[in-house]
């Protein structure tokens, strides 16, 4: 029987993408391979309990809600994820998952809708980047560049001319908590003419930037 080792799973507001401001359950997984500066979940880095698939599909019954995330640390890490993903799709949730892009996106199944983070130089993680997983995502997909700096504003939007991916998917520009102000980041957006999506973090506005299981 496939187990994963599961963080968290709570039912809340969608803080991001898309998606935002909708019910939503979170299935946290543990583990992840990066080390972002500005991370603010490092709490699932280790630890977690062990589930399998079928009890956290339950339990994702048991909060009833049809959107359903799965987030980290880096879902991905785990290499059950996909297994799960398909599990939740066959009782027919709208899946979302949210990953870090350093692991493959080759073995997802098409229905999930995919939220992959491009690293910016200000997370200390961009050589960890898997350059595959740019021909891997669907059109529907979405990508997301948290920036930290007006430095990293501008390497997004050289990444995202270099790329053609504002021809290619929607795009979200987050600012990171505490490092750079939606007010400064909105001006930046308006400024570079992409449209792209502000992507304010929801839930730390509503119940601030420690709370868990929110």
């Amino acid at each position: 029987m496939s187990e994963l080792l599961v963080t968290e799973i709570f039912r809340s507001i969608q803080g991001e993408s898309s998606w935002a401001g909708y019910p939503c359950t979170f299935v946290r997984l543990t583990g992840c391979p990066l080390r972002c500066r500005w991370c603010d979940t490092a709490y699932s880095f280790s630890g977690g309990k062990p589930y399998s698939i079928a009890q956290i599909v339950d339990e994702v019954a048991r909060l009833g809600v049809p959107l359903v995330e799965l987030t980290g640390g880096e879902p991905l890490a785990q290499k059950q994820a996909p297994e799960l993903i398909n599990a939740l799709l066959q009782k027919g949730y709208k899946v979302l998952l949210e990953t870090g892009g350093s692991e493959s996106l080759a073995e997802l199944p098409p229905g999930v809708h995919i939220i992959m983070d491009i690293k910016c130089p200000g997370s200390g993680m961009t050589d960890r980047m898997n350059g595959n997983n740019l021909k891997l995502l669907k059109a529907s997909d979405e990508i997301k560049f948290v920036v930290s700096s007006r430095e990293d504003f501008l390497w997004a939007c050289r990444t995202i001319l270099d790329f053609a991916l504002d021809k290619k998917f929607p795009l979200l520009f987050s600012p990171a908590w505490g490092l750079v102000t939606p007010q400064d980041l909105t001006q930046w957006i308006l400024e570079s003419g992409f449209q792209a999506r502000l992507n304010l973090q929801l839930h730390k506005f509503i119940w601030g930037p420690r709370k868990r299981g929110v």
